[in-house]
């Protein structure tokens, strides 16, 4: 079965080396990430203000096996790099051989910059991406849809941030795991989350952009083998769940649509049973003061979840909400799908009706971001 269709909820870029340098103002210049060699011979983007690097062979990973990765993440220099990664019109030939209609794109060495204690310097970083991420995507304007960032240097300059980002065209905003002043729950961002709603731009929460699910520590374990770690980077995410839910923020902008990224969705399930039973074991009618339904019910509409090599999702489409789960295919990164999507759909999704699998591998996408796709081609 194929799904030529499908749209991809979360793909990425790699950042190409002028990315920072040429769009960021001439105040950051000296101090923009750059594209450094390694003695070893590889080149990577170093950040000023990180210990850790960002070498290509991590951001450029599709259809490698994890066998012969090793040796990319050695000696992968920018010119070993998939053109598709970082050009437009070439991603378009990628797209393709996966059977990808569109895409909405997120940052690589971005993610990284998430967790960077510099915050007025990180508000350069992103400016500087988002002005070239509108370059990319004008090469491509009906597949490829980009998301913006920003730094939230203050709720005012982050309403700005999101204004400019309509303008810009972006469909969205990657936010930052972890913001400076106070944090999401506060009323004092009401009024970031009721511009969010008014320019229709969803807030989203990629895995490794907070500080405790962060690249510095995904593989970095507290206990046992390095894979214990990789376990933990959805945990973040799942704070930023149950922060917005149990701290009012849906209560109070019921419009505010939160994407949870590249952290699966198949432990929604009994993440909203496990929340519900636990706010009724605090009250009879398991209603927390200042809201007004289970958490369940908040996460159900205000939550979408992005996953690719997640055959559990499907699974418990019923218990989550299928028209908030949209699948991705992580391209061009080492977990991504890319480029065997086609068979990994025919399988996972093989018990899906007609509907469902229009709503998770496309529709749900277009409606989510407004993207301005055909909501029923055919797929199938």
């Amino acid at each position: 079965m194929f799904y030529p269709g499908a749209v991809s909820a979360d793909s990425h870029i790699v950042e190409p080396p002028n990315c920072y340098l040429d769009f960021i103002e001439p105040k950051y210049r000296d101090r923009a990430p750059r594209v450094v060699r390694h003695e070893s011979g590889r080149e990577q983007f170093l950040i000023d203000g990180l210990d850790n690097s960002v070498p290509f062979g991590f951001i450029d990973g599709a259809g490698i096996k994890p066998s012969e990765r090793q040796a990319t993440l050695r000696t992968k220099t920018f010119a070993d790099v998939r053109p598709g990664a970082y050009q437009g019109l070439a991603r378009l030939a990628d797209l393709d051989r996966d059977g990808i209609a569109a895409e909405v794109i997120y940052a690589s060495v971005g993610m990284v910059l998430c967790t960077h204690p510099d915050t007025e310097y990180k508000d350069a970083c992103f400016k500087a991406y988002n002005r070239w991420l509108q370059s990319f995507c004008a090469d491509a304007p009906d597949r490829l849809f980009g998301l913006a960032m920003t730094a939230v240097t203050s709720i005012d300059a982050a309403i700005k941030d999101f204004q400019i980002a309509k303008e810009q065209g972006h469909v969205g905003m990657m936010m930052v795991g972890d913001p400076i002043y106070e944090d999401y729950d506060h009323p004092d961002y009401d009024a970031l989350w009721q511009c969010a709603t008014d320019l229709e731009l969803p807030i989203c929460f990629h895995i490794l952009t907070a500080k405790r699910g962060s690249t510095e520590h995904a593989f970095k374990p507290e206990r046992g083998h390095p894979v214990n770690a990789f376990m933990g980077i959805i945990r973040a995410i799942q704070d930023i769940v149950g922060l917005f839910t149990l701290g009012g923020v849906f209560e109070r902008n019921p419009g505010l649509k939160l994407v949870s990224a590249e952290s699966d969705a198949g432990w929604l399930a009994h993440y909203m049973y496990r929340m519900d039973h636990a706010v009724f074991n605090a009250k009879d009618d398991g209603l927390l003061r200042g809201l007004s339904k289970l958490p369940s019910e908040y996460i159900r509409a205000n939550v979408w979840a992005t996953f690719q090599d997640d055959w559990v999702a499907f699974k418990l489409k019923e218990l989550v909400n299928v028209e908030r789960l949209l699948w991705a295919n992580d391209y061009p990164h080492t977990d991504s799908t890319w480029p065997k999507s086609q068979a990994l759909l025919a399988e996972h999704a093989a018990h899906l009706n007609e509907e469902e699998r229009h709503a998770i591998l496309r529709g749900n996408v277009i409606d989510l971001f407004n993207l301005p796709l055909e909501r029923y081609p055919t797929v199938g």
